[in-house]
């Protein structure tokens, strides 16, 4: 595919990782290791003599020359990651972008429209708990007075964290993506699921998106002696979070919310005593679907139950919402452009929905956009350091990327 190792472009990212983070990939969004991860993605890119400049908020974009002025097509992803992550979630995507970048260099080819490859900046929810900033920011779905209000659990800002590592929020309107400028863009992912290496499958073209809605839920008791206070007298707030977190799971089972996905990734409990009981508790809520209604309905429900157990057992209880994105749906144009490049590199391929967020699903406001998904494999567990995918898989994938965006720009 290239003169370039695609493991070797996993390890130098891999590579870049907080030093308290012995086992696994720790590169948060809007640090300066992630700035150092773009850092090496801009000294690749001029390498290949390209133009490339970074946004005011944190992304970094090349751009290949078209012959004529056209939009422009778009590939890329992201290289933040979440606590302890694995080396291929988002990075694999950006590293495909880079060996199509180095492909048409290398090779000379003419394009009609111009090629960009793009970093996104914090794609990761982990760190301030809203999804896709970079992306949100670009095509206007995130504000500055967002940016204040997102915080980490240090109470840092994610306004603030950029302009700790040199970012420029306040000029926002700089960064933003004219939908006129971008005729399409792809995006290769790993699965992050089991079902592509099961079924002995090389590539997933994803039709789409599952929406998400994520908040936090705070449950607020009495703090007290853990000897001292008789059982039926207790102001206990983790008991009431508990309770609730129970219910959450058995909506998300019952059958009719089939593809309905709940998760409380997050759990705060305060004074954090053993010999004291919580007098205040804090979840985060993730939910996700394919239905944008039984999302939002479900969402509704849990909200409801978080309420029903405060009141039940005294314990008062607060919502804040941090975000709700809906499904999107992919392009036809580029699901067949992705299947007829799989067909021509001699890889299968199924059509399939992801049930992650990804940068695609955001960008999809703007333009006609794509993903392809790889096989991952130890069961498709991800966001883990225990997350892989074989190098053969990936540079495949990238073959029928490079392919796809000829197709594109053939159209």
């Amino acid at each position: 595919m290239s003169a370039t190792s695609f493991a070797d472009l996993i390890n130098t990212f891999a590579a870049i990782s907080d030093p308290a983070c012995a086992d696994g990939v720790q590169r948060l969004g809007f640090s300066a290791l992630e700035r150092q991860s773009h850092q090496v993605f801009v000294e690749f890119m001029e390498n290949l003599g390209l133009s490339v400049w970074t946004d005011a908020v944190g992304n970094t974009i090349a751009q290949y020359p078209g012959a004529q002025p056209l939009s422009a097509i778009g590939v890329g992803s992201h290289l933040d990651s979440v606590y302890r992550a694995g080396q291929y979630d988002g990075i694999a995507g950006v590293v495909t972008a880079m060996l199509v970048a180095e492909r048409l260099t290398q090779e000379a080819v003419t394009t009609r429209h111009p090629i960009r490859f793009v970093a996104f900046a914090t794609e990761e929810g982990a760190r301030f708990g809203q999804a896709c900033i970079g992306s949100r920011l670009v095509t206007g779905r995130t504000s500055v007075q967002d940016l204040q209000r997102l915080k980490d659990s240090d109470g840092v800002s994610a306004y603030q964290a950029m302009k700790d590592c040199g970012l420029r929020p306040d000029d926002l309107a700089e960064a933003l993506w004219n939908p006129a400028d971008w005729d399409s863009f792809l995006e290769l992912h790993i699965e992050q699921g089991p079902a592509l290496h099961s079924q002995g499958i090389d590539i997933g073209v994803v039709n789409l998106i599952s929406g998400s809605c994520r908040f936090l839920v705070t449950f607020t008791g009495i703090a007290s002696h853990s000897g001292g206070t008789p059982m039926h007298l207790r102001k206990d707030a983790f008991m009431a979070a508990a309770e609730f977190a129970l219910a959450a799971e058995a909506i998300a089972l019952d059958s009719e919310h089939h593809g309905t996905r709940v998760t409380i990734g997050q759990v705060s409990v305060e004074p954090g005593s053993i010999t004291t009981i919580p007098g205040k508790c804090t979840l985060s809520v993730d939910v996700r679907d394919i239905d944008s209604v039984r999302q939002r309905e479900t969402a509704r429900v849990l909200v409801h139950l978080a309420s029903s157990s405060g009141e039940r057992r005294g314990i008062g209880v607060e919502t804040q919402y941090l975000s709700d994105v809906a499904p999107a749906f992919l392009s036809n144009k580029i699901q067949t452009a992705l299947a007829d490049a799989a067909r021509s590199v001699g890889a299968s391929h199924t059509y399939m929905y992801s049930g992650a967020s990804h940068d695609a699903q955001i960008v999809s406001s703007i333009c006609d956009t794509g993903m392809v998904f790889v096989p991952s494999l130890n069961g498709g567990v991800s966001h883990s350091p225990r997350e892989l995918s074989r190098i053969d898989d990936l540079e495949m994938g990238t073959k029928v990327v490079y392919e796809a965006i000829l197709r594109l720009d053939r159209k």
